[in-house]
This record gives structure tokens, sequence and C-alpha cells, in this order.
């Protein structure tokens, strides 16, 4: 009778536990290596999902989502590809499509050396323009101005 006691205590405590028993028959996504080329060769290759290798190369990616690849080479311009994660409910593994990865990587633009751009020069100041003067009539004694000397 103790011993059904002791058992039964043990139960109780035990479904108070962290342990979860879903958790404990979800199984790992599977594992897929994928391989990934760049003309030219020894670009660094970094996937979305972490890993990164010189080229050509390759890598052990979760099958879990669709991943992109960004290579990237001094003196080229950086690609992206994205690679996408097929499931065949048939097939207990995945299959990665494009395999191999592969990028083609264009040549960066040259960057203009020693030319320095010109200095912004501050539009010249326009003059204001003035009304052309009425000339008054020589003889208009409404001026406060003497007449000028005549010669």
């Amino acid at each position: 009778m103790r011993i059904i006691v002791i058992v039964a205590a043990g139960l109780g405590l035990a479904g108070c536990s962290s342990f979860s028993m879903p958790e404990m028959f979800k199984s790992t996504p599977p594992v897929v290596t994928v391989q990934l080329e760049s003309l030219p060769a020894g670009a660094e290759a970094r996937t979305s999902t972490g890993q990164s290798c010189k080229t050509p190369c390759s890598v052990s990616v979760s099958a879990e989502n669709n991943f992109t690849v960004t290579f990237s080479l001094p003196k080229y311009q950086p690609e992206t590809v994205t690679a996408q994660v097929i499931r065949d409910p048939a097939n207990p593994g995945a299959t990665v499509d494009p395999n191999p990865v592969y990028a083609e990587l264009q040549p960066a633009a040259p960057a203009a050396k020693g030319r320095k751009a010109a200095p912004k020069v501050a539009p010249k100041a326009k003059k204001p323009k003035t009304a052309p003067a009425a000339e008054a009539p020589a003889d208009d004694a409404s001026s406060p101005f003497p007449p000028p000397p005549s010669r």
C-alpha cells in the first residue's frame, strides 16, 4: 500500500514539472547541403540563416524555410540569390532550388579619384531695377534743388 501511495505522489509531482510531452515528439527539420558557387571564385557567400564560406563551398541549412545567399567580393557589386526549399510529402527529406546556388558578380564602377566637386559659387547679386527718372522741365519752380549752372 505504501508503494502505491509513493508512486501516486511521484506521478502527481511529475505533472508539475516543465517537461512537455508534445515537445518530446517534435521532429527537427531536415538539414540540406547546398553548394555555393560564384564567378569569379573566392567570393564570400553568406546565407540568411547565418552560415558563410568562400566560394566554391557547401553549407548545411535547415530545410524549414526559404533563404537567401548574398555573394560579395571586393571591387565587385554584391549579389543576392533566393533559394527555395521544396518539400515532397512522399519523401521525408527536402530539396533546394537552385542547387548549386550560383552568382556571376559584376565589376563595381571605378571610383573617380582626384576629382573634386566644383565649389558652389553664390550667384551674383543683381542690381535693383530703378525706374527711369522723369526729366523735369528746366523752368519747374517746384523743384527743391537749384537749377544747374549754364555754360
